[in-house]
């Protein structure tokens, strides 16, 4: 089959008569226009509507998006938003709403995005150092030297965006009777391991990192990302919460989940986010498909979505090459045979993940309520395959 792909990425004027070159904004067209196979990406809509059919669906509720170059090629939505009043633990099921009070999904249905949050906050975090405010190898310290754990052990920016910091995991902020509690917790936790000696994943790195951005600037995490990431590039439905239309998520309560919260909607699922206030680094934001589509052509596009530019081409190397900078780039188990040099991506925990990848110009994004109506083994084989998909699309081309 002959190609049609259109890869030019600056070839339309961004129309405020300076006649510079912008990035050309998504659009909706055939998998062919996009260089894509068109039966594979049957393949991954129906593999991904399987996901959420049946009596014990593995995500009540998904939406798949996938594109190459300015085109997406497949937009798909499946099952239920809110399909569930509450968890059953004796029966180990979901207690099920009447039919006419379900929430059928919709592909601008938003999703709280767990641990996708991390990548906005690692591109604030960038955005400060091509300013030049910001050292990648400067002492956490400088910033914040009342963090007596990061500031014994040396701590560095680069260790926080690579996850080199030798911090736990997470800490259980969720505990802590106070506000005051929590920041005394987070400023006193030192690191488990030597920084720099190996890649620890940790929520920890973003949220000390979000204490450097909103001290060195003076604002809150959540303005530094509305202001310099997602209203320029017009991501309209991207917001921390409370987000009232979102899709689901669990039915929160102990002993499987960390909180006593019951069914949540619309508010931050993850109990450190929520404890402190829905706006973290590391989780916390609410977003569509379409939305996280731009974020992905904005960083393939060298940083530019129409006359938009939140990076300089070389800042979004940075962030793009191993080690990577906010992205996990030795961790590509859930892309399948999308994975290789050239792609970046991550997970989040609620059942959410985008791809993004260099080398063939293309991007898929997955969101789904997994943890609806509570949280299960994660869904990485539906992850891989539809990485999978997408890569032999590309060969099929």
């Amino acid at each position: 089959m002959e190609q049609a792909y259109d890869s030019g990425y600056f070839d339309e004027y961004d129309g405020g008569g300076s006649g510079e070159l912008s990035a050309p904004r998504l659009r909706t067209d055939t998998p062919e226009r996009a260089g894509l196979d068109p039966e594979e990406l049957r393949h991954l809509g129906r593999e991904v509507r399987a996901l959420t059919e049946g009596d014990s669906p593995r995500a009540p509720a998904a939406v798949v998006l996938a594109g190459r170059g300015p085109v997406i090629a497949v937009e798909e939505a499946a099952g239920w938003a809110v399909r569930y009043e509450a968890y059953d633990e004796r029966a180990d099921t979901g207690v099920e709403l009447p039919p006419g009070s379900r929430v059928p999904v919709r592909p601008d249905t938003p999703f709280d995005l767990a641990s996708l949050t991390k990548l906005f906050t690692a591109v604030a975090a960038v955005q400060q150092l091509e300013r030049g405010t910001l050292g990648i190898d400067a002492k956490v310290a400088a910033y914040l030297p009342d963090f007596t754990g990061a500031a014994a052990h040396g701590l560095t920016v680069r260790h926080l965006l690579t996850h080199t910091s030798g911090l736990r995991p997470e800490l259980p902020l969720y505990d802590c009777p106070s506000p005051a509690a929590r920041l005394a917790m987070l400023r006193s936790e030192a690191p488990a391991a030597a920084p720099g000696t190996a890649h620890v994943y940790s929520d920890l790195n973003l949220l000390l990192l979000q204490h450097v951005l909103e001290r060195l600037t003076g604002r809150t995490l959540d303005v530094l990302i509305r202001d310099g990431i997602t209203h320029p590039l017009g991501m309209v439905s991207t917001t921390f919460g409370p987000c009232p239309a979102a899709a689901a998520t669990e039915d929160q309560r102990r002993p499987w989940a960390k909180a006593d919260r019951g069914m949540i909607r619309g508010r931050v699922h993850d109990e450190n986010a929520w404890s402190l206030g829905g706006v973290a680094g590391h989780a916390g934001l609410f977003s569509t498909a379409r939305d996280l589509a731009v974020f992905c052509r904005t960083l393939l596009a060298g940083g530019s979505y129409g006359p938009a530019r939140i990076l300089g081409p070389d800042f979004v190397e940075l962030m793009l090459t191993p080690p990577g900078l906010g992205f996990a780039l030795d961790q590509r188990w859930f892309m399948g045979e999308l994975a290789g040099r050239g792609a970046a991506g991550h997970t989040g925990f609620t059942g959410t993940s985008l791809v993004l990848d260099q080398a063939t110009d293309t991007f898929l994004i997955l969101l789904t309520n997994a943890v609806h109506p509570r949280r299960r083994d994660p869904i990485n084989r539906a992850r891989a395959a539809a990485g999978t998909r997408l890569a032999r699309a590309v060969r099929g081309m």
